[in-house]
């Protein structure tokens, strides 16, 4: 897909209305869907998060996404592929400030870089008690990244023909924070295994990509 028409695909997707967790469920072991559905998430008094969903052009002029592979450490999140973002700060006034100040310093593109397209459906996650707010936004121009040492083991730089293709939703046995050897729905994105909450919000933006094609 080049990436004049990934640009008139956001045009039309900030129009949609989000699909939500159905969206967002497709991606979700089955074990975990009944305990998302009924989840009182305000009883929970999460912490907040903000992760920009970054589109641009590729060198070769191809409409590609960013995610992150994290450092290993010790937390529910070690070695995960996410979302360039992170936990509010004090001197954030909104979630997009958030999502803007965390990607400017986790890969090194400012806001005035960016143009915000929409925001997507909040996703909870249990294990870390956070919910998490995507943004998409995009970027005209190819981008040179700088990520932050201290945070980001590597950039997965991956084509959104790739993403929306088929052959891209994968299922395999893991163990995870609250059962072992469960079948769990991915995304394989340049030899990468995404799941869990990356997973559903990915779930969300392919289906707002799809609606925008018919």
């Amino acid at each position: 897909m080049k990436f004049d028409t990934c640009l008139r695909l956001l045009s039309k997707i900030s129009n949609l209305p989000l699909p939500g967790k159905k969206a967002q469920f497709l991606m979700a072991p089955m074990e975990r869907v009944k305990e998302f559905s009924d989840l009182d998430v305000a009883k929970m008094n999460p912490r907040k998060a903000g992760v920009m969903v970054l589109f641009y052009p590729s060198q070769e002029d191809i409409a590609t996404m960013v995610l992150m592979l994290r450092k290993t450490y010790k937390g529910v999140h070690s070695n995960q592929v996410g979302f360039p973002g992170g936990k509010v700060e004090k001197e954030d006034t909104t979630m997009l400030d958030t999502a803007l100040r965390e990607t400017e310093e986790e890969i090194g593109i400012s806001r005035d870089q960016i143009t915000i397209v929409k925001e997507m459906s909040a996703t909870y996650i249990p294990p870390s008690n956070f919910c998490v707010y995507p943004f998409i936004g995009y970027s005209d121009a190819a981008l040179d990244f700088i990520p932050q040492e201290e945070e980001v083991e590597g950039l997965i730089e991956v084509s959104i023909a790739d993403f929306l293709a088929e052959e891209a939703v994968i299922s395999r046995k893991m163990s995870t924070s609250y059962m072992d050897d469960i079948d769990v729905p991915a995304f394989l994105l340049n030899g990468h295994v995404v799941w869990g909450a990356t997973a559903m919000m990915l779930s969300e933006l392919k289906e707002l990509l799809l609606s925008g094609q018919e």
